[in-house]
């Protein structure tokens, strides 16, 4: 398939500029492949299309906040600094993006915070916006990384134009969020509320933990029209015995299994063994799934609605099918469901 087949009109109304008043309160579009049929209903309905043993694959990674703004040295220019990952913990250097980058050189000293006690180095370039930074600051390892907490903020999708907000620190972030190294949530588990996690559990639904740090290479735009040529950036993945164990027993038991997001989906087709069970896995992925792909675990599948030829479209178009993918899209257009990161939800079934 071709880039071209992936374009549709999205009114920028329909961006989500604002998660729901709650959780599970959502939108929730559901998808029936066998019966090619579209349902409306709400996200807290998603309960009634799981039974006991069925089980839910969440990606428990944590944003952390990621979007730093510091002074340049001797200017005071104002740049922001965001930061993709940690390179070396001993010595504080981190992959980063800048912002504006024509103004930062190698050499270059930023000073972040009221009091200036933390400072960046930069080292080397990497690409037009990317620079490699090293972190000067008086304490320990603990102490920096607390020091980074406190004067980054929530990195909110550039879409997104208004100001970060305090909900936004909880609601950019899933409620079974705990291992840190996301600079992007994982969107589709956003809508569950522990209420609708406790109802889940006490009828008896199992969820297996994977773990895909979400980085901001899931949103590069494609620039090739032959879809085979795009490379994906690596993101950091690690599946451990416990989630292996559970998908596989309901996988030999031809139980319903749901990757809750394009990231989760991703984590699992990168750690099929030749045999289509689950592996155990720590390493990176930059697995790209587009059409046509045949899925080897999941055979249902929980995601918001993406814009235009991203590569989250897709892997839903592989996996709902392309037609039928995009006549729902027409139909989430015309009822004016929300989009993107903060916006509804769609189940695949």
């Amino acid at each position: 398939m071709k880039l071209s087949h992936f374009g549709f009109n999205l009114p920028d109304e329909l961006l989500a500029e604002y998660p729901a008043e709650n959780r599970d309160e959502s939108r929730l579009m559901v998808l029936n492949r066998k019966e090619q049929t579209i349902e409306h209903k709400m996200f807290k309905d998603i309960i009634d299309y799981f039974q006991e043993d069925d089980v839910l694959i969440l990606n428990d990674t944590k944003v952390f906040p990621a979007r730093l703004y510091g002074n340049k040295e001797k200017t005071g220019a104002r740049i922001e600094v965001f930061l993709l990952r940690e390179l070396n913990e001993e010595q504080r250097l981190w992959d980063v993006l800048v912002d504006p980058a024509r103004k930062i050189r190698i050499g270059n000293k930023l000073y972040f915070g009221d009091d200036e006690t933390l400072v960046a180095e930069v080292i080397d370039n990497t690409t037009s916006r990317g620079r490699t930074l090293r972190f000067l600051y008086d304490g320990s390892y603990t102490e920096f990384r607390k020091k980074l907490n406190e004067l980054g903020e929530t990195p909110l999708p550039k879409y997104i134009k208004r100001d970060v907000e305090p909900e936004d620190q909880d609601r950019y972030q899933t409620i079974y969020a705990k291992t840190e190294g996301a600079v992007a949530a994982p969107t589709a588990g956003l809508h569950f509320s522990r209420h609708l996690l406790k109802r889940l559990e006490i009828k008896g639904v199992k969820f297996a933990e994977v773990t895909l740090h979400v980085g901001l290479g899931t949103f590069n735009p494609v620039e090739v029209e032959d879809l085979s040529k795009h490379k994906m950036d690596s993101e950091e993945l690690k599946i451990e015995a416990k989630a292996v164990e559970i998908v596989n027993t309901a996988l030999s038991e031809k139980r319903r299994i749901c990757a809750v997001g394009t990231t989760a989906m991703r984590a699992i087709e990168s750690a099929v063994s030749t045999s289509g069970k689950l592996n155990e896995v720590e390493g990176w992925t930059n697995k790209f799934i587009f059409p046509p792909y045949d899925f080897s675990i999941a055979n249902c599948m929980i995601t918001n609605f993406h814009t235009p030829k991203s590569t989250l479209l897709m892997m839903i178009s592989a996996f709902a099918g392309h037609d039928f993918a995009k006549k729902a899209y027409e139909e989430a257009v015309k009822e004016k469901y929300k989009f993107y990161s903060y916006g509804d939800a769609m189940l695949i079934i």
